[in-house]
């Protein structure tokens, strides 16, 4: 049986930790911040852990990461 290929789309969006979370950026701060207070810019700067789910089937995704 041939080798699994990692989807790269998944691998650049999120990260597997040591523990086996799955985190992810948060979105909305790309561009169109000029109306948006400093906190939220800041707090959508931080990383965020995903559902059990929807982790468990990126986790198919990344099979060697």
């Amino acid at each position: 049986m041939p080798k699994m290929k990692t989807h790269k789309g998944a691998k650049k969006r999120v990260k597997v930790t040591a523990s086996g979370k799955v985190v992810a950026m948060r979105t909305g701060k790309r561009h169109l911040n000029w109306h948006k207070s400093g906190s939220k810019i800041r707090e959508k700067g931080r990383k965020f852990t995903l559902a059990k789910a929807e982790a468990e089937r990126l986790k198919l995704l990344l099979p060697y990461v």
